[in-house]
């Protein structure tokens, strides 16, 4: 998977002047172009769309450092629609106009160097995990749009837990028919800057149950059928949970036969009144990967 990865990067590369493809990416990597997204972002810390962009500006700087190369020629090489959005942009990457470089202004240069990706195992923790088939079904709780966290308790959720009612928890509890047969956390509708902790997310608080709707003063998120990787661990809550996902992330996905399809993020963790060994489980949907 990481050959394709870099082998998407060199393809990026040589198109940084034109349209990215997705269905070219799709060909190269062998997977869907969602898929690849997120593997990008969880493997580099950042957005494809950043990325892409940081690599034009650091060859529109290089191209600017030229005496025979205006400013206007290179927004629009690099696809920009107009010279004041190549400014802006421009500007807000490395602090100075593109004007300035070329009037060798003493401004400290920047660049962004191209990408490539190796996997670095890390050993010392056991993954636990299992693969499942599961019908399509609901959850009924509550939800709210809150902060992309990584690292630490993230208040928002917490806020959002305390917000439930009695009323709500006896609605709950009526409603779950299915594993885990409690309450569980559901993330999705990511903003694309997900992996660099940036933006905000869809965080659900609920049941997941097979029974219709409506659900009094509950929300409700449709599940589609899947197939979903279940990864369990033990430990001190949140910080063994948070590690889980990043070994997901750097060292599981990239090596294993599944790729992910755009699903909600599920995770539940059991009584934590011991923060020292929480048992946790986080599920993400999954697939196998296309065959090149």
């Amino acid at each position: 998977m990481l050959k394709r990865m870099n082998d998407a990067i060199d393809y990026i590369e040589d198109h940084l002047n034109e349209e990215i493809d997705s269905q070219k990416l799709e060909k190269i990597t062998g997977t869907s172009i969602y898929h690849f997204r997120r593997m990008f972002s969880y493997l580099s810390g950042m957005s494809l769309g950043t990325y892409i962009r940081n690599r034009r500006l650091s060859m529109a700087m290089s191209d600017l450092l030229r005496e025979n190369v205006s400013v206007t020629e290179t927004a629009f090489k690099y696809g920009y629609e107009s010279v004041d959005g190549f400014t802006r942009a421009f500007k807000e990457w490395v602090g100075f106009t593109p004007s300035e470089v070329k009037q060798h202004e003493s401004h400290k240069l920047q660049a962004f160097p191209k990408l490539s990706f190796q996997l670095t195992i890390q050993g010392g923790m056991k993954m636990e995990y299992k693969i499942v088939k599961k019908d399509a079904f609901k959850i009924a709780g509550v939800k709210k749009r809150v902060p992309i966290q990584f690292e630490g308790v993230n208040k928002e959720i917490e806020n959002l837990a305390a917000s439930i009612t009695e009323k709500q928890y006896e609605t709950m509890n009526g409603l779950k028919n299915m594993e885990p047969y409690q309450v569980v956390n559901a993330s999705y509708q990511f903003d694309e800057g997900r992996s660099e902790e940036k933006g905000y997310l869809e965080h659900m608080i609920g049941v997941p149950t097979t029974k219709e709707g409506p659900y009094d003063s509950l929300e409700s998120l449709e599940i589609a059928s899947h197939t979903w990787a279940i990864f369990s661990s033990k430990g001190r809550f949140p910080k063994t949970m948070q590690d889980t996902w990043a070994k997901i992330a750097s060292e599981w996905l990239p090596s294993s036969d599944y790729e992910l399809v755009d699903a909600p993020e599920l995770s539940y963790v059991e009584d934590y009144s011991n923060s020292e060994n929480v048992y946790s489980e986080i599920w993400i949907a999954v697939k196998k990967k296309t065959a090149l």
